[in-house]
């Protein structure tokens, strides 16, 4: 590509950048002092388990209106920060070693933008979320990748709880998605299987009723009186449905949920005048009361245990309720956000097909398909905000502000970086799973229950390593499938000058492949140098199936959480799809 090109490309993608910034901004400021602006960066100090979490929060709502725009915000560390929790101290065990090495790795990670200080200070008030990325709170790498289990903090301090099955039966209670694979039909493990998938509830046909209406129904939420800005919206929900992957997640999450009952929580909270007091939060099941150190991060207490809507629903009344019908339409809403992603991430890749038709800009324009994803997201913030949940807003806006970083990411990671699987996994997240773990831990806020609750935690984990899983199996087909079949051209990640999952395994057997890597196979012959060295590893692809099964069996673990009901068992079953898929 010529240097005019790349220049082009970097101009499209700082544009584009803007554009998903500016609506996520619009939503953060639908409500006074509402921000859902994180951003990690570069950490001041290890956690107790020797990882990087510490993040600082960010809100648009202040850098817009002074004029501060995505290619001036500052980078790098503010140690000041009033909600920046301090770092625990480091480990006294022989994983010190790795603890020091991921901090010195994260010193070099390029950071997403950020805004200043009193920005982010004016944003916030007692009662706003103070979000951290999921990968500070779950686990990105398995242990003997040197992958470490986050802190115990807001967001996850719910992780590991078992309050919601006391006293009930789950015949799944220990079950391993490994139980279901073998290696004759899915190349992960050897054996035979010891129980069949088709024995959970099929996840596709358990919605379908509820999805057959979802093409025109989102058509009618999109039109507009422009003929041609409203076909290039509709395009992908009337010619080429897709998976409606992640509508589908949304409506069996929204069942799921149902089944559980909410949480009551006593949380400690500082009166004015020094006092300490309790207040209980939700009714339903009992359940542990945070520590001290997690209902007080950030000088708020309790805040964390809000954002319920207040409903009253059960799985017996959930279907055809004012909370399904709400929680259907965050289905609709991340499909559009997804789907104006997809545009412009067309555009700026320059793309010729997607989902086996030609992509929007080919059919039309360049100016078409940037208008019709600008109007995508904007419908999506008009539509969020009607879901009258605060907190919601709060979250889905972060998903928003998650696909910028992601760009960012993807265009300003300095080359050492590009040959680590944390930044790959990172980028993974922003880009394709923090829209999915976000809309689950919203649709449990929709159905009742509070932020740090163990069902909404579930959710998010679920999400998270459901969305990565799902990221990387994307990344083995670019490899192993063919482009009819993908339905987008295959190699793409390399064309782009990515180097994913297979790839980076491939380089760390061959020491050959990392320059490659490092100038994003930008020489000639590049590409089919980093190929043969893939192809001739004995083990690159199975180390990244291997991957992709280890978020795979966390998502399980997750949703395990939940009470037992058909669509917790065929969010189980979806999960197996999606490391055995074949397109």
């Amino acid at each position: 590509m010529s240097k005019q090109g790349n220049t082009d490309r970097k101009s499209k993608s700082k544009t584009y950048g803007t554009r998903y910034a500016l609506a996520a901004a619009i939503l953060s400021l639908q409500y006074s002092h509402s921000s859902a602006f994180i951003t990690p960066l570069t950490p001041h100090g290890s956690n107790s388990s020797g990882g990087s979490s510490n993040t600082c929060r960010s809100s648009l709502s202040k850098g817009f209106a002074s004029g501060t725009t995505l290619t001036n915000m500052p980078f790098g560390v503010d140690q000041s920060h009033p909600f920046h929790p301090p770092p625990s101290p480091l480990p006294r065990s022989r994983n010190i070693m790795r603890a020091m090495a991921v901090a010195a790795a994260a010193t070099k990670r390029s950071s997403p933008v950020v805004v200043s200080e009193e920005a982010e200070a004016l944003s916030h008030s007692e009662t706003t979320l103070r979000l951290r990325p999921s990968y500070d709170l779950f686990q990105l790498l398995a242990e003997e990748e040197g992958g470490i289990i986050p802190e115990t903090t807001v967001g996850n301090s719910q992780r590991d709880a078992a309050v919601l099955k006391q006293g009930k039966e789950d015949s799944l209670e220990s079950i391993k998605l490994e139980d279901f694979l073998h290696s004759k039909n899915d190349g992960l493990l050897g054996g035979k299987p010891q129980r069949k998938i088709e024995s959970l509830p099929d996840p596709f046909k358990m919605v379908e009723k509820e999805l057959k209406p979802f093409a025109d129904s989102i058509s009618e939420l999109v039109s507009s009186d422009q003929p041609i800005l409203s076909m290039a919206a509709k395009h992908f929900f009337e010619k080429r449905h897709g998976k409606r992957f992640r509508p589908t997640i949304v409506q069996l999450i929204a069942k799921a949920v149902a089944a559980a009952e909410p949480e009551t929580v006593n949380v400690a909270k500082t009166n004015v005048n020094g006092s300490d007091s309790t207040k209980s939060v939700e009714g339903g099941l009992s359940s542990s009361s945070p520590s001290s150190s997690t209902a007080t991060v950030g000088g708020v207490s309790g805040w964390e245990w809000s954002g319920a809507s207040e409903v009253e629903v059960d799985a017996s009344s959930h279907q055809g309720s004012e909370v399904w019908r709400k929680q259907a339409q965050l289905g609709q809403i991340v499909e559009m956000i997804h789907v104006a992603s997809l545009i412009h991430d067309d555009v700026l890749d320059e793309a010729d097909t997607r989902r086996g038709g030609e992509a929007v800009h080919k059919l039309y324009s360049n100016k078409v398909a940037v208008l019709a994803g600008d109007y995508l997201l904007a419908r999506a913030s008009v539509l969020l905000a009607r879901l009258e949940n605060t907190a919601v807003v709060q979250i889905m806006a972060t998903a928003l502000e998650s696909l910028v970083a992601g760009e960012v990411m993807q265009l300003k990671s300095p080359p050492e970086s590009l040959l680590e699987m944390e930044t790959y996994l990172r980028k993974s997240y922003y880009k394709t799973a923090s829209l999915i773990c976000y809309a689950c831990r919203s649709t449990a806020l929709l159905g009742g229950h509070s932020y740090s609750s163990t069902v909404a935690t579930a959710c998010e984990e679920f999400g998270f390593h459901m969305g990565l899983a799902f990221q990387i199996q994307d990344d083995i087909l670019d490899f192993t499938a063919a482009e009819n079949v993908l339905g987008k051209p295959a190699l793409a990640d390399m064309d782009l000058g990515l180097s994913t999952a297979p790839i980076l395994y491939a380089a760390q057997e061959y020491k050959e492949l990392r320059p490659l890597v490092m100038r994003r196979f930008k020489e000639k012959g590049d590409k089919q140098t980093a190929l043969e060295y893939l192809y001739k590893s004995p083990t690159a692809m199975d180390k990244a199936r291997a991957l992709a099964l280890f978020h795979a069996e966390r998502a399980v673990q997750a949703i395990l959480r939940l009470p037992q009901s058909e669509a917790r068992d065929a969010l189980i079953r979806l999960t197996h799809a999606v490391i055995t898929r074949k397109k």
